[in-house]
């Protein structure tokens, strides 16, 4: 199954969908790194001007007023912890080396260069904070104890020789996810989904009428026009031209229906007094060459005729039971002489025009008889289609022209010459008819011989006026 839908309403959705998403995960991962990286510069900052105090006034005292002074400046929120030396410590196994290197650029931007500094970043507290009790809660709000922290460590040497312990800790900004924020984009995505759904769909419908009015004419060019009088400006314009386009191909069948039984009916005079001045010829195979080509012009007038009235057919539609269809036609075979054996089950009603079938099925058994001798009738219902088959005992047809044979007056000359009758016409009329009611026809030569004309015809496309 493709991933790519076929349908535009489908390909529409999935564009408008994806870059939706990806436009708004964009934006959530710019977000989300600035918030993380402002929340870690202002609690750094702050933390960091507290160190340089801090170590200023260190520095400026010694002994028990050092002591004070340090447990003055110790708070939950930074630990201040004295040693008697500075002593570069190991790094933990998870230090954070970017976090480490923004505090430290900011304490030696006020510390200068020459004061020893070490700063240590882990996602455990250190043994020193671990040993004063639990860590502090955050210092930006409650909101941010749902955060896993990272603690610090900045040890910072006294001009003494002494050093002091800064213990603190920060948010994790990979890990801060603002959950109010991913609400109200959820929100948002799913809003903007919703109306791009009713959009595309509002701008697709017009298309799916105007397919499936093209489609209904194909079976019935005198269907109801299109409404022209709503939807935007596009569409009652494509809506008109599909209207005049109907329009165009009425009044051509219609002239070419009209020419055509014109033509029929004044050759009918000149065939007439061709019938009777053949009858007072008085060679007997004369008479009998001139009386079968007289018959072959009837044949094909009249053939031409009933294909033109195929196309501009009106018979209105209505349930046929084509069990006893498919019966009455294989007795009115038999009665002429005719070899016709039909397996047909008790098959439900079918909704389409009863003349027109019974024509197409008529069309495809003749044609089983004149070149096969022989007919075999086939039919069965699965519920979404009837599948009408037509087996005969003919020699086939070549498969380069078993499409060909549906073209109107097209014979196959080698196997099917002129001698045996027809026009050319019957295929074409029983395909027209089927198609008419939403089927097809399809020949195919049978592996045991012979040929098998295969009719079906959908129950889900109901032929006009179903």
């Amino acid at each position: 199954m493709p991933l790519w839908p076929r349908s535009l309403f489908g390909r529409l959705v999935i564009i408008l969908v994806i870059g939706l998403i990806v436009a708004q995960l964009f934006s959530l991962f710019i977000h989300w790194r600035d918030r993380g990286r402002t929340l870690n510069r202002i609690g750094g900052t702050e933390f960091a001007h507290r160190i340089v105090d801090t170590v200023g006034w260190l520095d400026s005292v010694a002994g028990a007023e050092r002591v004070r002074l340090m447990r003055r400046f110790s708070d939950p929120r930074l630990r201040v912890v004295l040693t008697t030396r500075y002593q570069a410590t190991t790094p933990p196994d998870d230090m954070d080396r970017a976090s480490a290197l923004l505090v430290e650029r900011m304490l030696r931007r006020h510390l200068g260069d020459d004061r020893p500094l070490q700063v240590l970043v882990s996602e455990r507290p250190f043994r020193r904070w671990q040993g004063a009790g639990r860590p502090p809660p955050f210092a930006f709000g409650d909101h941010t104890e749902a955060h896993r922290p990272l603690f610090f460590l900045a040890r910072v040497g006294l001009q003494d020789g002494a050093a002091v312990d800064f213990l603190f800790r920060l948010p994790r900004d990979a890990l801060a996810w603002p959950r109010r924020l991913l609400v109200s984009l959820a929100v948002l995505v799913l809003s903007v989904i919703l109306l791009a759904l009713v959009a595309v769909r509002q701008t697709t419908r017009p298309l799916s009428m105007l397919a499936g009015a093209a489609e209904e004419l194909g079976r019935d060019i005198n269907r109801p026009p299109l409404r022209d009088d709503e939807g935007p400006t596009e569409v009652r314009r494509a809506a008109r031209a599909f209207n005049r386009m109907q329009g165009q191909i009425q009044r051509y069948v219609k002239d070419r229906t009209e020419l055509l039984a014109a033509v029929s009916h004044d050759l009918k005079t000149p065939i007439t007094r061709l019938r009777i001045r053949t009858e007072l010829l008085d060679d007997p195979e004369l008479r009998a060459s001139f009386t079968a080509d007289l018959e072959e012009m009837e044949l094909m007038v009249s053939e031409t005729l009933e294909f033109m009235r195929g196309i501009d057919r009106r018979e209105a539609g209505q349930p046929v039971d084509m069990t006893a269809l498919l019966e009455s036609i294989a007795d009115d075979a038999r009665t002429r002489g005719r070899e016709v054996d039909v397996d047909v089950p008790m098959l439900r009603p079918y909704p389409g025009q009863p003349l027109a079938l019974k024509r197409c099925v008529t069309n495809l058994i003749d044609n089983a008889l004149k070149y096969g001798r022989r007919a075999r009738l086939r039919a069965r219902d699965d519920g979404a289609t009837l599948t009408i088959a037509v087996h005969d005992d003919g020699p086939g047809i070549p498969e380069m022209q078993l499409e060909r044979v549906f073209e109107p007056f097209y014979r196959v000359e080698k196997s099917r010459g002129r001698d045996t009758g027809g026009s050319g016409l019957g295929l074409a009329i029983a395909r027209n008819i089927a198609r008419g009611h939403g089927g097809d026809i399809v020949l195919a030569n049978a592996a045991a011989g012979g040929l098998v004309a295969t009719l079906t015809l959908p129950r889900d496309g109901e032929s006009a006026d179903r």
